[in-house]
């Protein structure tokens, strides 16, 4: 039975997917200790700093479904090293192959390779993640390249816009993304191997050597100094999973907001018997999009735990290790989750073009106030202008008057311009600028 929303096997897929969950099970992260004390006794055992032999058996016994998990959980309360790991080891190796196992290293050495290793493979489930929705919004964006919209600031109609030019900053943020996770992987994938206090001094002269070696065996990276104390790397990931949160909680929020009843321009996919409410069987509800977004809030909230934990005392420091033990996991597996759902709401995504159509009219015209303003500007300045028209705006607005009328009716705007004129610049099919360039141009830059 779980005890978290993560392991809850009745409402664990809510918060998980079955692939991030398997990368911080605790089957893989034994095996993940394990690979690297194997590494590190191959390494050893090539240049004779343990026998051979025992190498040889260590690695050949290197399979966590041999090890008790619950023996080592056990252990665990009475330490907080790797000792416990070290214990079950022990038993399934042969020829007294046990006593050489961790030779020189320290129980972090193990503990923070270890916890590299799975978000290596964390970090290749959230860029495949990142980039798909970042292909689906490209979909979007070209699809809808020229449908025009009501654009909206500070929740109020601005200027016409299109939805091909709202997802293209969807499709913008998301391949920078996809960048950031690749220049930030060279300073994450590197592995731990410094002994107690970062010297190695346990290995005399061959310290270096067995840490390169250990590392290669691994496919990591090696620091030019140990990082017992030096957790940038692990921020910066977590820091990063806290900006793609932010991205795709601006577009499932950006998504619930426009499938409101009173706008009803966009809407998460629906199904025949997705149900939206127990006691009313009408609602059609953005609950995916909320659930991404409540996703979000806990990947966003592990961020500033990760920037404390860059506080450490001396040489080591367990009580930021061990928070790391929680917080990497849990962001990964839950924006996994979110970057999942979003995925499949960019994919399938219903798109309202007639109610975006439709609109576009509620304000009668006076949504494009500018238009007007810059062409009367041309005859009469633009603080001029900007009063006149700001007169007729308001003017149309309280009286409930078409702005083409209150317009028609200011001798000002009369004297320079006919009503053909006026209904011209008032059209926002008209008045999209550079909207359809802005997506031909995010759809040209070359893919991360």
């Amino acid at each position: 039975m779980g005890s978290t929303a993560i392991d809850s096997l009745a409402i664990g897929t809510l918060f998980g997917t079955a692939e991030m969950k398997n990368i911080f099970s605790d089957r893989n992260l034994v095996q993940k200790w394990i690979d690297t004390e194997a590494a590190l006794a191959k390494a050893q055992g090539e240049i004779g700093m343990i026998p051979k032999e025992a190498a040889d058996e260590i690695n050949r016994k290197a399979d966590a479904t041999l090890l008790d998990y619950a023996a080592i959980g056990e252990n665990y309360k009475s330490s907080i090293t790797i000792v416990p790991l070290l214990k079950e080891y022990k038993k399934v190796l042969d020829n007294n192959a046990g006593e050489y196992l961790h030779w020189g290293a320290t129980s972090q050495d193990i503990v923070d390779t270890g916890l590299i290793l799975r978000i290596r493979e964390a970090h290749a489930v959230i860029a495949r993640q990142v980039a798909d929705c970042a292909e689906a919004a490209r979909g979007l964006a070209a699809k809808y390249r020229d449908v025009v919209m009501a654009g909206r600031t500070h929740v109020q109609h601005a200027l016409p816009i299109t939805f091909g030019m709202k997802a293209a900053t969807w499709v913008y943020e998301l391949e920078n993304h996809e960048v950031r996770l690749k220049e930030c992987a060279p300073r994450l994938f590197i592995g731990q191997l410094s002994g107690a206090v970062g010297t190695l001094a346990s290995m005399n002269d061959k310290g270096l050597q067995v840490q390169k070696r250990t590392m290669d065996i691994l496919g990591l990276g090696v620091t030019p100094v140990h990082w017992h104390s030096t957790r940038d790397h692990i921020a910066e990931f977590m820091n990063l999973l806290a900006l793609i949160a932010g991205t795709i909680t601006r577009i499932t929020h950006e998504v619930l907001t426009l499938q409101r009843t009173e706008i009803g321009e966009l809407e998460e996919p629906f199904f025949m018997g997705k149900v939206g409410s127990s006691t009313m069987p009408h609602k059609r509800n953005p609950q995916v999009c909320e659930n991404v977004i409540g996703l979000c809030r806990l990947v966003r909230a592990q961020a500033p735990v990760a920037v404390e934990c860059m506080n450490i005392e001396h040489e080591r420091d367990w009580s930021c290790e061990i928070s790391e033990w929680e917080f990497v996991p849990t962001a990964c597996i839950h924006l996994d989750a979110a970057l999942e759902k979003t995925l499949d709401i960019l994919r399938n995504l219903i798109v309202y073009p007639d109610k975006m159509e439709a609109n576009l009219n509620i304000l009668h015209g006076i949504m494009l106030s500018e238009s007007i303003m810059i062409h009367l500007a041309e005859k009469m300045g633009r603080l001029t202008a900007h009063d006149v028209v700001y007169k007729t705006s308001m003017y149309a607005f309280e009286n409930k008057v078409p702005m083409l009328e209150a317009l028609c009716g200011d001798p000002e705007v009369m004297k320079h311009f006919t009503r053909e004129e006026v209904a011209e610049m008032l059209d926002p099919h008209s008045y999209i600028g550079i909207a359809g360039a802005s997506v031909d141009n995010t759809l040209a830059r070359k893919r991360p």
